[in-house]
């Protein structure tokens, strides 16, 4: 059963453009002419579900969660809002610079009556220079105090802006690292997401690592299949490697795959892979063109007669011919020498 599964794995790496076509020239007669060609391996392996980048949504200010608003697997849009942090000092804060704002705003009020009152006794000549200028500076002072503290007071406001958790980037929640009602500072994480597309990745052995390349296609069989368990075209799909690292990881190789259609799927779900791993001379015939007798394969070679051939994959609805041919030999239907 598991040689049979493999079969099918292989005619979909055909379809793909995995593998190289039948080798050899079929006569209009229908004899068949087998020649040596290159076949390509497929190499079976779980590659895992990765996001390309992982971002980190903090807080900006300290405070306590009082709105929560993903879970992980949530999707958000980059900017979006996913949590508030409130602080009651900050609305305290601002209730006092409001009063403070309103006792100078009556100083400086009155430090303008005081200045207007001078100014025009100092142009009649009643008063001295110098007592108008001592009005004018109570009056800068005044204002310019008056303006430092609606600063102050600007300033707790935007801490309280701030409460607002915005996602970093597009993508999906993977964790949520708080609970509504939890005591954060500034800079704490509060979840973690994707911040790009899903990639796969998957570790070859060392002794592949020079049969793959990007840009090189693979064969990716769909969420919850086993290594051998891709049993129709429905079940398998193209990928792209799309990158190729230039370090070995404990004596493998670490490409990913680019495959469209991974944004459901779970991060690090592993997923079956089956990439190129080197080519072979094989012969490849027509499945019709061999027959069973008492459970054996045989060929009819022209001039020769029944021989004995091991087959070994089937590709493209064809068949490969591990032993029991020669390069030349002319296949005949078993019909036509009756």
């Amino acid at each position: 059963m598991q040689r049979h599964t493999l079969f099918r794995i292989l005619v979909l790496a055909a379809a793909g453009g995995l593998l190289t076509g039948p080798a050899g020239s079929q006569s209009p007669s229908g004899e068949f002419t087998a020649k040596l060609g290159a076949v390509e391996d497929l190499k079976a392996v779980f590659a895992t579900v990765e996001s390309v980048r992982v971002a980190s949504a903090r807080t900006r200010i300290g405070g306590t969660i009082s709105e929560l608003l993903v879970t992980e697997g949530t999707l958000v849009e980059r900017g979006e809002r996913i949590a508030l942090v409130t602080d009651p000092k900050l609305r305290l804060q601002i209730e006092a610079l409001e009063s403070r704002i309103q006792s100078l705003e009556a100083q400086r009020a009155n430090a303008k009556a005081v200045f207007d009152r001078v100014r025009e006794l100092w142009q009649n000549g009643t008063v001295a220079k110098a007592r108008y200028d001592e009005a004018e500076t109570n009056l800068n002072v005044a204002t310019r105090q008056l303006s430092a503290m609606k600063s102050e007071r600007d300033v707790v406001s935007q801490q309280q802006v701030e409460g607002a958790v915005l996602a970093p980037s597009e993508g999906r929640v993977l964790k949520v690292n708080v609970t509504k009602g939890t005591n954060v500072q500034a800079g704490d994480v509060v979840a973690t997401l994707t911040a790009e597309a899903y990639i796969l990745r998957m570790q070859l052995p060392e002794r592949h690592a020079r049969y793959i390349q990007e840009g090189q296609g693979v064969l990716v069989g769909h969420r919850g299949l086993g290594a051998t368990a891709v049993q129709s075209a429905g079940h398998a799909q193209t990928g792209r490697i799309r990158q190729v690292y230039p370090e070995m990881d404990q004596g493998r190789v670490v490409a990913d795959v680019e495959v469209e259609g991974l944004g459901n799927y779970f991060v690090g779900e592993r997923v079956p892979v089956y990439v190129s791993a080197g080519t072979r001379q094989t012969f490849v015939v027509p499945a019709d063109l061999l027959f069973l007798r008492y459970g054996v394969t045989y060929a009819r070679l022209k001039g020769v007669g029944d021989t004995v051939v091991q087959v070994g994959q089937p590709i493209e609805g064809n068949v490969e011919v591990l032993s029991g041919l020669r390069d030349g030999d002319v296949l005949i239907r078993p019909e036509a020498a009756r």
